[in-house]
């Protein structure tokens, strides 16, 4: 399986983030419009992320739900058929929920950076610090906490969870 190391934080102001993260970027932004929806996984997390009518990924991943960096393993399959892939999955699975939002996409060395606007949450910034095969976890937390300290991110920003938590957790 594939692994990075994330954090999610919530931001005030996205057009400042953006700006600080341009100034770091080697690469972006790549603007992307999400559509993930959430099926029932007892082993981690299941969702079907649509980018268009004819493209979407099927990705399971499985971590931590704790604030700080945390490391994720992950695998993603490629598919052309999200819509037929959705009713499959829901039928089969249920689904869990959905999240849409708006993605500006960085990168920065080996850590992608996400600024987040989602739909019924709010603004957020991710990053995920790409991990080589054999490398230990404590390098890309590093790399982590170092991008943290740049981009002024406070501990008391991080969230807990994935969105679709936060998502059900504004809505009870």
């Amino acid at each position: 399986m594939a692994r990075n190391i994330e954090i999610k934080a919530r931001i005030e102001n996205v057009t400042a983030i953006v700006a600080q993260v341009a100034a770091l970027a080697d690469g972006g932004p790549i603007e992307i419009i999400q559509d993930d929806t959430f099926f029932s996984c007892p082993n981690g997390r299941m969702k079907l992320r649509t980018l268009s009518a004819t493209q979407g990924e099927l990705i399971f991943y499985r971590r931590s739900d704790c604030a700080g960096p945390k490391e994720s393993f992950y695998l993603i399959s490629a598919t052309t058929a999200p819509g037929t892939l959705r009713e499959i999955l829901s039928s089969g699975y249920g689904q869990v929920g959905r999240v849409r939002k708006h993605r500006t996409l960085f990168l920065v060395g080996r850590t992608r950076i996400h600024i987040d606007q989602v739909e019924n949450l709010g603004d957020f910034i991710e990053l995920e610090v790409v991990l080589a095969d054999a490398e230990g976890a404590d390098s890309g937390e590093a790399i982590a906490r170092d991008l943290m300290k740049k981009l002024g991110i406070s501990s008391n920003q991080l969230c807990e969870g994935a969105y679709i938590d936060l998502l059900a957790l504004e809505c009870s």
